[in-house]
């Protein structure tokens, strides 16, 4: 069992660190990867573990429990929800929303991203196989992409910008910029400019974005 020890401080002056976190844990085999790297301003919430080899900017935040594991980059301003698990192999754009309960695996998002309570993005079209490591897909996530809870993102599915993936759904296919889908399988339901506001405090959904 690796018990919790206080991560070097030297490293990591501007950031605050919770109860139990473990800081530079070597992946197997590799003691050659460097410390992981926190940006300035970072919250890590308690019992988060983060292995050697991570590279998280400034203003970074975790939530009880989260797990990031080795090879991931994430921006600026990225914040990763309580139980979120990242395996290796991601790349996280800036201002990004992993929500609680999330899974991820070389899975590249954009910028502006919001993905919602226990999505899961797969990486693996079967199971392992002696070509393993050649057949691992990873999504590819544009800029502004929502992506409601409880959604499953397949191996390999590109979500262009600005699309919308609604709550539970099951995506086995490419997503189209600036539209919505939702289902199992997600198919298209309309254009994120049909779109209207529910509560009605803005003429278009999103429009706040460019302000």
């Amino acid at each position: 069992m690796i018990e919790p020890k206080p991560p070097p401080r030297s490293l990591y002056e501007d950031v605050t660190f919770g109860e139990g976190c473990l800081i530079d844990v070597r992946p197997r085999g590799r003691d050659d990867v460097p410390p992981p790297a926190i940006g300035a301003g970072s919250t890590i919430r308690s019992h988060t573990v983060i292995y050697a080899g991570v590279v998280a900017g400034a203003r970074f935040n975790t939530g009880h429990g989260s797990m990031i594991r080795e090879n991931n980059i994430l921006g600026d301003d990225v914040s990763i929800g309580t139980n979120a698990v990242l395996e290796p192999g991601n790349r996280i754009g800036h201002r990004v929303r992993i929500h609680t309960g999330c899974f991820l695996e070389n899975v590249t998002l954009g910028d502006d991203v919001f993905v919602g309570p226990n999505v899961v993005f797969t990486d693996d079209p079967h199971p392992m196989c002696p070509s393993y490591e050649r057949c691992v897909l990873g999504a590819k996530v544009g800029n502004f992409v929502s992506i409601g809870a409880n959604s499953t993102i397949l191996p390999g599915v590109k979500i262009g910008d600005g699309a919308l993936i609604g709550a539970g759904s099951v995506v086995t296919r490419d997503v189209l910029p600036n539209t919505v889908v939702a289902g199992n399988p997600a198919t298209f339901k309309k254009n994120v400019d049909e779109l209207t506001c529910f509560a009605g405090i803005y003429a278009k959904p999103y429009e706040w974005r460019t302000r």
